[in-house]
C-alpha cells in the first residue's frame, strides 16, 4: 500500500530536490486517489449488479418457444410440464404434432414428431388439437385429423396411445372414434376431462356446438347416458370451439373460444356451473387481444400446480403477421377474485416467473 509521506530524494542541488520532491508527492498523491477511486467504483458496481441480480427474477418470455404453434395444451406428467400444440401451417402440411417439456417454465425442450400420419393412416391432413391424459401408465393422445365438412368425408376425432409422453404415439382403434357429426358439431377440437369421480369425459366440438360424451374404459368408444344417448349438448352462449374444463372448489369451469381463429378478435369466454353437463351461462371475455402487443389470442388451456398457481396457456398473432398461421404458443398467470370469477388475462411480452413441480416461487 502507498506511503502517506512523501520522502524527498535528493539529486542535484536544493532546488532541483524540491522540484523533485513536488513531482514524486504529486504522483503519489493522483495514485492513490486513482487508486481509491477505481475501488469505489469495483465495490458499486458489484454491489449493483448484485441488487439487478436479486431484483430481476427469470421470466418465460414470450412466445415460449420458436416456431408457429397454436391450439396448446399443457399439462403435468413426471413432475415436468408438458405443451402439445398443433404446427401451424397450411392444413395439407399438418401432418405431425411436436411436443415441449420444461422442468421451470422457462426452459423448453423440443421432442419432434411425437405423432403423424405415417402412424395414423387414415389421417391424411389438418392434425389439431391434442389432448394427452395419462391413465395407468398410457399416455392417450387425442386428435382431429382430416377437417371433415360432412359426414360423407372420412376423418373426424382419433387416438393414440404411447408409453411415454414423448412418444412415439401409435393409433389406438385404427379408425376415428368420433367420425360424424353430432348435434350439429364438427369433430374437432377434443378436451379430455377427468372428473372428480374418475369417469372421463370427451368434450369437443366445432361450428359453434359443443358435445360432452363419457369415455369407456380404454378409450376405444363411450358409455351410454341413462337416457340412451352418447353425445350430449352443452354449448353455452357465444360458443365457437377451442373448449377446455376444469374443477375449482367444487365448481366447474368451462371455458371456449370465441370470434374467427384468423382474425384479430379469437378470444376466451368462459362459464361456471355445478355439473359438467351444466347448464353454462356466459359470464364472459377473459382473454383477448392487445394492440400493443398480439392479436388473435385464444384456443388456450390451463395449468394448476400443486403449489395452488394458475397458468393459461395460448396462442396468439404477433402484431407484425397478417397471415391466418403465424400463431405462437404464450403463457400468463391466471387469477382468481374473492367470488371464484376469474381476472381478465393481461397479455404480456415477459410471460410468466419460474416455477419447479412441487416448490414455491
Amino acid at each position: 500500500m502507498l506511503s502517506k509521506t512523501c520522502i524527498p530524494v535528493s539529486i542535484g542541488n536544493v532546488s532541483s530536490q524540491n522540484e523533485q520532491t513536488d513531482k514524486y508527492c504529486s504522483l503519489v498523491k493522483n495514485s492513490t486517489l486513482r487508486y481509491k477511486l477505481l475501488a469505489f467504483l469495483l465495490f458499486t458496481s458489484t454491489i449493483t449488479a448484485f441488487a439487478q441480480e436479486k431484483a430481476v427474477a427469470p421470466h418465460s418470455g414470450n412466445p415460449l418457444f420458436p416456431g408457429w404453434y397454436a391450439d396448446p395444451e399443457g399439462s403435468i406428467f413426471k413432475n415436468s410440464y408438458w405443451i402439445y400444440p398443433t404446427f401451424s401451417a397450411p392444413y395439407d402440411k399438418q401432418v405431425f404434432m411436436d411436443a415441449f417439456s420444461s422442468d421451470d417454465l422457462i426452459h423448453w425442450k423440443k421432442h419432434p414428431r411425437i405423432i403423424d400420419t405415417g402412424s395414423i393412416k387414415w389421417a391424411r391432413r389438418a392434425m389439431w388439437a391434442p389432448s394427452v391424459i395419462e391413465k395407468k401408465g398410457k399416455y392417450y393422445l387425442f386428435f382431429g385429423a382430416n377437417d371433415i365438412q360432412s359426414d360423407k368425408e372420412y376423418g373426424g376425432i382419433g387416438v393414440a396411445v404411447a408409453n411415454n409422453p414423448a412418444g412415439p404415439f401409435k393409433d389406438h382403434l385404427g379408425k376415428p372414434l368420433v367420425d360424424a357429426f353430432h348435434n350439429g358439431a364438427q369433430p374437432i377440437d377434443q378436451f379430455v376431462f377427468k372428473d372428480a369421480d374418475g369417469k372421463y369425459y370427451l368434450i369437443y366440438g366445432g361450428w359453434r356446438h359443443c358435445n360432452i360424451a363419457q369415455l369407456n374404459d380404454d378409450f376405444s368408444g363411450f358409455v351410454k347416458y341413462p337416457d340412451g344417448t352418447t353425445f350430449r349438448e352443452i354449448t353455452p352462449p357465444g360458443y365457437v370451439e377451442g373448449p377446455f374444463m376444469f374443477i375449482r372448489n367444487g365448481k366447474y369451469y368451462f371455458m371456449w373460444s370465441e370470434g374467427g381463429w384468423t382474425g384479430p378478435d379469437y378470444s376466451v369466454a368462459y362459464a361456471i356451473a355445478d355439473s359438467p353437463f351444466g347448464p353454462f351461462q356466459r359470464i364472459g371475455k377473459i382473454l383477448q387481444q392487445d394492440p400493443a402487443i398480439a392479436t388473435g389470442a385464444g384456443h388456450h388451456s390451463v395449468i394448476h400446480t400443486p403449489a395452488d398457481n394458475w397458468y393459461i396457456i395460448y396462442h396468439r398473432r404477433p402484431l407484425t403477421e397478417t397471415d391466418g398461421n403465424s400463431r405462437e404458443t404464450c403463457i400468463e398467470t391466471m387469477y382468481f377474485d374473492e367470488k371464484g370469477l376469474i381476472k381478465p388475462v393481461i397479455i404480456t411480452r415477459e410471460g410468466v416467473l419460474a416455477e419447479k413441480i412441487g416448490k414455491k416461487r
